[in-house]
């Protein structure tokens, strides 16, 4: 079986040399050497190119006479949940919607990312005791990644 450090290793190896904040978002590999590799870009969007050319430095690097593989690299997709740090902040001032461990739903814009944790605003409509009417009230709310089941991106097409 092809071990996950070396395709790591020839993987990280194009990417230093393309220099353009490519970076590894999760990596798998069955049994049977089926190898799944999805990666971000720290700034834009991960281009066909940036893929062929990760992609190119491990079918040449691996000996299919040793061992035969099959090999997927691709861009995380917009759909998926983040699972990397660095996509959270990418996504600084986008809307996220987050599941926490716990079951409880939180929805809001993306302030900050520290090494633990992400910092989301909501703003919601409340009738507040005071008055009669609802006024806008802006919460913040600090979620540790330790919490976090899933965090997806909202996409809005306003």
């Amino acid at each position: 079986m092809i071990s996950k450090e070396t395709i790591l290793k020839l993987a990280e190896e194009r990417m230093a040399e393309l220099n353009n904040g490519l970076y590894i978002v999760e990596l798998s590999i069955s049994a049977t050497n089926v190898i799944h590799l999805e990666l971000d870009k720290l700034k834009g969007g991960v281009t066909v190119d940036d893929c062929v050319s990760v992609s190119r430095n491990i079918e040449h690097n691996l000996d299919r006479e040793k061992e035969d593989f099959e090999l997927h690299v691709s861009s995380a997709g917009l759909d998926k949940p983040l699972r990397h740090i660095n996509q959270y902040v990418k996504n600084v001032g986008r809307n996220l919607s987050v599941v926490l461990k716990t079951g409880s739903k939180i929805q809001g814009e993306i302030i900050k990312v520290m090494d633990e944790k992400v910092i989301l605003e909501s703003k919601t409509m409340q009738k507040l005791d005071i008055k009669k009417r609802k006024e806008l009230v802006t919460e913040y709310h600090e979620l540790p990644f330790n919490e976090v089941k899933e965090a997806k991106i909202v996409v809005s097409f306003k």
